[in-house]
């Protein structure tokens, strides 16, 4: 069982490191919370896909920030 510890080790060094590695995201993330705030307002409306060109963008940045992690851990 000595192998698992090592599995939960890595995990937990990915998600120390997910927060630094998608602080890149920043401006994407921002620009799709603009457009589901302004949907939502007051007389506004969400409707499926109406955001879809700022989440595609945030999704890609996710993506390759996920993609910088190397294999082997940190």
């Amino acid at each position: 069982m000595s192998g698992n510890g090592a599995v939960w080790g890595r995990v937990r060094g990915r998600l120390r490191a997910f927060p630094e590695r998608l602080a890149a995201c920043r401006a994407e993330a921002a620009a799709y919370g603009r457009c589901v705030q302004a949907s939502t307002a007051p007389g506004g409306r969400l409707t499926k896909d109406l955001c879809v060109q700022e989440f595609e963008a945030l999704r890609s940045c996710f993506a390759a920030a996920a993609k910088t992690t190397p294999r082997g851990g940190l």
